[in-house]
């Protein structure tokens, strides 16, 4: 029960930093946006778009990863600990994104 209750936080901490770092690259999109003819913008919402899809693609990437541990107490200490492990990836990317790679 402690190594899922740390998983649960290292996957907790991850997210903030995910939401920080959404939020930076946001603002980086929306400043190519603004740069941008009304007709040529989109950079913000192909973001918020792949974002939705990405959370989508984490969530059901780690229940399918929980599955090896399926029915266990275990299982959903397997599951946080990829969420942690996947959104500590996303956030690289992200801040890679704002930095304008």
């Amino acid at each position: 029960m402690e190594l899922t209750y740390c998983a649960e936080q290292e996957w907790l901490a991850a997210d903030a930093e995910l939401n920080t770092a959404y939020a930076t690259a946001r603002k980086a999109m929306q400043g190519i946006d603004a740069e941008l003819e009304a007709s040529q913008r989109g950079a913000a919402d192909y973001l918020r778009d792949g974002q939705r899809a990405w959370v989508t693609f984490r969530d059901a990437t780690c229940t399918a990863e929980g599955y090896a541990m399926h029915g266990g107490s275990a299982e959903p200490m397997v599951i946080y600990g990829c969420r942690a492990r996947l959104t500590e990836q996303r956030v690289v990317d992200l801040q890679a994104m704002a930095d304008g790679y």
